[in-house]
């Protein structure tokens, strides 16, 4: 059966909804909930872990080669007050892998635990340039970047009266945008983007009303950016787990935005040479445009599921994303080639 090309432009969509709700790690409840209802709309059975995953089952029938898991993370990166200043400024620590030099001029939303919403945006210290002739030498770290309040406060007690405290979370716009060429551009497609692309197959299996030869499931996990996404809650008759997540886009990697990556290998060591190999295979019985890549500075859901003692063969796939970290960009073309893929790897 063909898998037509607006299932990807479908999952492009989800992606910029789901893009619109804030989830840190640590503050990932509003998304999952989201993600449940859109899975459920679908007609798949959802469920909930109890560090608030969500375990999604598509069916399908029992075979010798066991079930499959795919895996993909909702949670992204953000920060934390760990300080209210004297002048009535945040300070940030960072959830994950965020990067003070990438933000600095994001306009942001400060989540208070109580359910506030505050705006502000990330500066540099003493940014204005007619006041620092010295601005450009600072050195941007979450030591010398901090929130600038849009409200009217000028101390720590005026911060505190509104309701804002440490450990509050610090969420920069996703800024989320499809162009008219088909690229996929925001803050967090990492992996949100993934998420959104098993939703598209999900839609797919749903329109056609398609019985999956094999038991699949689909893990969305809330803790990937801190390493610990996929070491629990694993069901347990998958034999077979594969992360989706972002394809790297970068000098001395092959993948573009275009296309979807098949890792052989990241920091974590070489993929299963089995369920890579059929990756492969999939993505040439399909048509989809792929790459084999190594990423050097990476680690996936499907890692941690590994190093909890889950005794699976595991593979790694995802769309090419740009500025991985950043503000990122992908293509439909990229969520396509993702889903044909999947789709060959279950002979659907």
């Amino acid at each position: 059966m063909l898998l037509d090309k607006k299932y990807a432009q479908y999952a492009a969509e989800q992606a910029i909804a789901l893009l619109q709700i804030d989830s840190p790690t640590g503050y990932t409840k509003n998304a999952i909930a989201w993600i449940q209802d859109a899975f459920a709309a679908l007609g798949c059975q959802t469920s909930l872990t109890n560090r608030g995953a969500l375990l999604v089952d598509f069916g399908g029938t029992q075979s010798d080669e066991g079930a499959l898991l795919f895996e993909a993370h909702t949670d992204t990166l953000g920060a934390m007050v760990c300080e209210i200043k004297g002048n009535g400024r945040l300070k940030m620590t960072k959830l994950g892998g965020l990067h003070a030099t990438n933000t600095e001029t994001e306009n942001v939303t400060v989540h208070t635990r109580s359910g506030k919403t505050f705006e502000g945006t990330i500066q540099v210290l003493n940014p204005s340039v007619h006041v620092n002739a010295n601005v450009d030498d600072v050195q941007r770290s979450f030591d010398t970047v901090e929130v600038v309040l849009d409200e009217r406060v000028s101390s720590a007690k005026d911060v505190k009266a509104l309701g804002i405290d440490v450990g509050d979370f610090v969420c920069p716009f996703p800024r989320a945008h499809i162009t008219p060429s088909g690229y996929i551009k925001s803050r967090f497609l990492d992996d949100k983007l993934s998420v959104a692309t098993l939703l598209g197959f999900a839609k797919f299996l749903c329109d056609n009303k398609i019985t999956l030869p094999r038991r699949t499931y689909a893990l969305i996990t809330t803790y990937e950016e801190v390493g610990h996404g996929g070491s629990a809650a694993i069901p347990a008759d998958v034999r077979e787990a594969i992360s989706v997540d972002m394809g790297c886009v970068g000098d001395g990697i092959q993948c573009t935005e275009c296309q979807v990556s098949i890792c052989a290998k990241d920091s974590g060591g070489p993929y299963d040479f089995d369920v890579t190999n059929k990756l492969i295979a999939a993505a040439k019985a399909e048509g989809a445009d792929y790459a084999i890549d190594v990423y050097p500075h990476y680690g996936s859901d499907v890692e941690a599921t590994l190093r909890a003692g889950y005794d699976v063969r595991h593979g790694l796939i995802g769309p090419g994303v740009f500025a991985s970290h950043g503000y990122e960009r992908s293509h439909v073309d990229g969520v396509y080639a993702t889903l044909l893929t999947i789709k060959g790897y279950l002979h659907v």
